[in-house]
């Protein structure tokens, strides 16, 4: 008889011959910052804040005690300071600019990506310029081009386009190149569906488009794998240094599809939906939250994700260093 459970009878030999290793390194934390004073809790993401710049520094602080992968910079602006073409998004003196100064000033090892869209800046929530009703991509480049140059020049060691705009890595690319930051290097939300789990990180980020959806731009959930692969060979082409896959869990099938294709870095964003869920499912005592949200990280990590970006971060940061 084969006995298998041999090797899994002693944790000392489970440590052993585990194949899938889940680190603090591996991890990326998702962090909103608005202008307020103080801090404000998200009421769909319990746990998670709308950062004031103050608070944002500890955050960075606690990051890099945690020994995390890094932080990504979303921006939460008023409704008022918003407009119909987003310059909040590319503004020298824009919110996320400022945040990545002050935090690369006083944390520069502390890796710091820049989700790079017009979502958040919008008075409309597309994210690109609206025409007619419709997102007018070619016209969206130019500011998504500048919008990842002012994030550089502010000290962004990613760049993490997200607007899902044909030819987006290719405009963001040659505008930092020739803005002197050709070693910049850029993280394409390259396989983006178009997907319900996105509904509280809307909320945190004041998000929601006015009308209609972003079906015309983001990836039909049912699309197939052909389109996954379009998707990531044109950004692979255009100079993309990383892709990336999201939602993460419910497209774990995409993640070593990708992984097989392409040379480069694979991450997955494990997005709001997917924390909100886990939440909600813990506070009500109906699963054990840190086993939970660990097996979910190491499913990434064995569906061939180099690193993901999790709201779950700090938490699963310090459980893997507890032991």
């Amino acid at each position: 008889m084969e006995r298998p459970r041999r090797l899994r009878l002693r944790p000392s030999m489970r440590r052993l011959v585990r194949e899938i290793s889940l680190e603090p390194r591996h991890l990326v934390w998702p962090l909103f910052v608005h202008r307020g004073a103080d801090p404000e809790p998200i009421a769909s993401m319990p746990g998670q804040l709308r950062h004031s710049l103050d608070s944002l520094m500890t955050a960075a602080a606690e990051a890099v005690h945690l020994q995390l992968g890094g932080i990504m910079v979303f921006g939460v602006l008023p409704q008022e300071e918003k407009n119909a073409t987003g310059s909040g998004a590319y503004a020298e003196d824009g919110l996320v600019q400022e945040a990545i100064r002050r935090i690369k000033a006083e944390h520069p090892d502390l890796l710091v990506m820049a989700d790079t869209c017009l979502c958040e800046y919008t008075d409309h929530g597309h994210c690109g310029i609206v025409h007619e009703g419709t997102v007018d991509n070619d016209a969206t480049l130019e500011l998504l081009a500048k919008t990842a140059v002012s994030q550089a020049r502010a000290g962004a060691d990613v760049i993490a386009p997200s607007a899902m705009m044909d030819g987006q890595v290719a405009a963001i690319r040659a505008a930092l190149d020739d803005a002197g930051f050709a070693g910049t290097p850029v993280l394409s939300y390259a396989v983006k569906y178009a997907s319900a789990f996105y509904g509280p990180f809307r909320d945190a980020a004041d998000s929601a488009p006015a009308f209609g959806d972003r079906s015309s731009y983001q990836m039909d959930p049912a699309g197939g794998y052909w389109d996954a692969l379009r998707e990531a060979e044109i950004d692979d082409r255009e100079g993309a240094d990383m892709l990336m896959v999201k939602p993460a869990l419910p497209y774990l099938d995409v993640l070593p599809l990708l992984k097989q294709r392409f040379h480069k870095p694979l991450a997955a964003y494990h997005v709001s939906g997917e924390y909100a869920m886990v939440k909600a499912a813990a506070l009500n005592g109906w699963i054990d939250e840190r086993r939970v949200v660990l097996e979910s990280l190491v499913a990434l990590r064995r569906a061939g994700a180099q690193f993901v970006l999790t709201y779950f971060a700090p938490d699963a940061a310090r459980w893997l260093l507890e032991g």
